[in-house]
């Protein structure tokens, strides 16, 4: 039961990017799921959510309109585009398992 993020990387400002979260075993049904994001010196924060569904999501404030979770249940796959990145998004990203199953991040970093 584990959870895999990738496609971080470096990118600059303005760029998009996609982040991938992929499950192995049983593990999305029948749960919501979620990226948070660390970045250098601050504390883990909440970026996105999705039910299990797809139907709902979720987004902080700041967040909005810039990134869009969604999930492949078939394929137990999770995604978060981002989209106009700015340097302030530079992190570790976190895929989730709601409530309690982590992945390891997958870094982000954009340059101005």
């Amino acid at each position: 039961v584990q959870l895999q993020a990738s496609g971080g990387g470096l990118v600059q400002a303005g760029d998009s990017l996609r982040l991938s979260c992929a499950a192995s075993g049983r593990t999305f049904s029948p749960h919501g799921m979620g990226w948070f994001r660390q970045a250098p010196g601050k504390e883990r924060e909440f970026a996105a959510a999705v039910s299990w569904s797809g139907g709902s999501t979720y987004y902080p404030d700041s967040l909005k309109g810039r990134f869009t979770i969604s999930r492949d249940n078939p394929k137990n796959t999770m995604y978060l585009q981002m989209n106009n990145v700015k340097p302030e998004d530079t992190a570790v990203y976190y895929c989730v398992r709601i409530p309690d199953l982590w992945g390891q991040g997958t870094q982000v970093t954009v340059s101005s």
